[in-house]
């Protein structure tokens, strides 16, 4: 852990730091990959690295970490830790890996910051480094025992045995397992590893929609990229996945207050997971559904997210389109982006967020507005708005 001395060294460099990860970060990962070519290919998101994505979610998380250790928040550290750490669990990510990460890391810091990374800067700024890993290390080693599984241990072939169109542009995917497949946590998500025309083997997280009780899996892909784009026009039934074993905490809190789920997009599997289970289960709790998309024709799970809501004893959905929808507007169907203006919210509600970062911040911002509490807005996410988590 941090000493003292450590602590102000970094109170006294953070804003320097801070200023130059969006630096730091583009020299490290140019560093790894040159060092090791295969993680790009075959465990980071290079889709993300292209557009910067990933880059930035390791800045905001390194800095949002960093400023915790001067202004302790143990919800808000455990917020970034969990996020992290389920993620990791998901690509198989081992103890082995975060002395690759540090190496290059480092290496980068020194190279963009030169002779300001004095002994002690050195020292403070490592010493950081493993307080976090270790951290993670630990949370993702209690993660694999849980799903009995050994460290990294997470792959496993799928049978795809259903292929259906879901929406234009949305296919959902049923697999089943060569072996038995592991029970999962409604709202939890899978990684799916698929082999593109260059040999790389590229990695997605989708969310479960099916019930935790079948013995398949069934999972919704969107068309938006290499990766959706070859599951899209190569994958049908017969052929096999690669497969993670489920993780994600983006579940179903265990008391009994109302909940409250709003997504946006193709955002809205996790809810369709949650409901699914809710829904068999007789959930009597008050269940307010708010959904955002861009057209009613082009709505993935449109349908099926009306049924499981219709099927709760005190569930209500209210839905927000673009375009297209005009004519059809009231109370439940309304024209534009999503606002909680004029729909109550019971301050006692759990708020379960899922869709594009800049939906949920502002789905956030509009909670806190009401004072709302925030360790009752729950999400999946650990990119650069970590920095925003906790700072009203």
């Amino acid at each position: 852990m941090l000493t003292d001395s450590q602590r102000e060294t970094l109170a006294a460099t953070l804003p320097a730091v801070q200023g130059a990860l969006g630096d730091i970060t583009p020299t490290f990962y140019r560093r790894l990959f040159a060092a090791h070519p295969g993680l790009l290919n075959n465990l980071f998101n290079r889709t993300h690295q292209k557009t910067g994505e990933q880059p930035q979610a390791l800045a905001g998380s390194i800095a949002a970490f960093a400023a915790l250790q001067l202004e302790p928040d143990v919800r808000r550290q455990r917020f970034i830790i969990d996020r992290i750490a389920h993620k990791h669990a998901s690509l198989g990510v081992t103890r082995e890996q975060y002395d690759v990460v540090h190496e290059h890391l480092f290496a980068a810091i020194v190279e963009v910051l030169g002779s300001a990374v004095t002994p002690p800067v050195a020292d403070a700024w490592d010493q950081l480094y493993w307080d976090m890993a270790d951290l993670l290390i630990t949370a993702e080693a209690d993660l694999y025992a849980g799903a009995g599984v050994e460290s990294g241990a997470v792959w496993r072939d799928a049978r795809v045995v259903e292929r259906t169109q879901v929406a234009p542009d949305t296919i959902a995917f049923t697999v089943a397992g060569v072996e038995p497949l592991p029970t999962f946590r409604p709202g939890q998500y899978i990684s799916v590893q698929v082999e593109l025309a260059d040999g790389a083997h590229q990695i997605r997280q989708y969310s479960l929609t099916g019930s935790p009780d079948a013995t398949t899996w069934t999972f919704s892909v969107k068309l938006a990229g290499e990766v959706s784009g070859q599951l899209h026009e190569q994958v049908f039934e017969g052929d096999i996945l690669r497969v993670s074993t489920p993780f994600g905490d983006l579940v179903l809190p265990e008391d009994d207050s109302p909940i409250v789920m709003a997504s946006a997009g193709i955002g809205c599997t996790p809810v369709i997971g949650l409901l699914t289970s809710m829904s068999a289960d007789r959930d009597t709790r008050p269940i307010t559904v708010l959904h955002a998309d861009r057209s009613r024709n082009r709505q993935p799970h449109r349908g099926q997210l009306a049924a499981l809501v219709e099927s709760l004893p005190n569930g209500r959905l209210i839905q927000w389109y673009e375009h297209g929808a005009g004519h059809l507007t009231s109370e439940q169907i309304r024209v534009g982006q999503m606002s909680l203006s004029g729909i109550d919210v019971d301050p006692t509600s759990h708020v379960m967020l899922c869709g594009p970062t800049g939906f949920m911040a502002s789905v956030r911002d509009e909670l806190l507005d009401r004072d709302f509490t925030e360790a009752r807005i729950h999400y999946e996410t650990f990119g650069p708005e970590l920095l925003r988590a906790g700072a009203r």
